[in-house]
């Protein structure tokens, strides 16, 4: 089953979208794999350009990951007044259960200022484990 959640912080919208991936996941070796669809909307009256990602990932095996790097799947979109950006990105967990959440830094393209934009929290779960 997926599931979207979605939030809006400084004018973005961002929905995430995750699905379980089981042909690239071994359950035997402790290895799960994720893949999320991100959609970013742009409510703002001016372009922005997505700068930056700062992730937060919890396996429940108790680890915790931090991720940092520059732009989305190797761009750094700049995205319209009402339009939108998606990508498809993925996670691999040690156990059957995840949770990830992050911010963006965005660039107004007019003032050239920073903001950050939440990226709501999501879950990564095996759908074996669903009741």
């Amino acid at each position: 089953m997926d599931r979207m959640v979605s939030k809006i912080s400084e004018g973005i919208r961002i929905s995430v979208e995750t699905f379980y991936q089981p042909e690239f996941s071994n359950p035997l070796n402790s290895e799960f794999m994720f893949a999320y669809r991100i959609m970013i909307e742009n409510n703002n009256i001016f372009p922005v350009r997505l700068l930056t990602r700062h992730w937060h990932i919890f396996d429940s095996n108790g680890t915790m990951k931090e991720v940092e790097g520059e732009g989305v799947v190797g761009v750094q979109p700049q995205i319209a007044v009402a339009e939108q950006y998606q990508y498809m990105s993925g996670c691999n967990l040690k156990s059957e259960l995840g949770r990830m959440h992050g911010t963006y830094l965005m660039e107004n393209l007019l003032t050239h200022k920073t903001f950050r934009v939440t990226i709501p929290a999501f879950e990564m779960q095996v759908p074996f484990k669903m009741n």
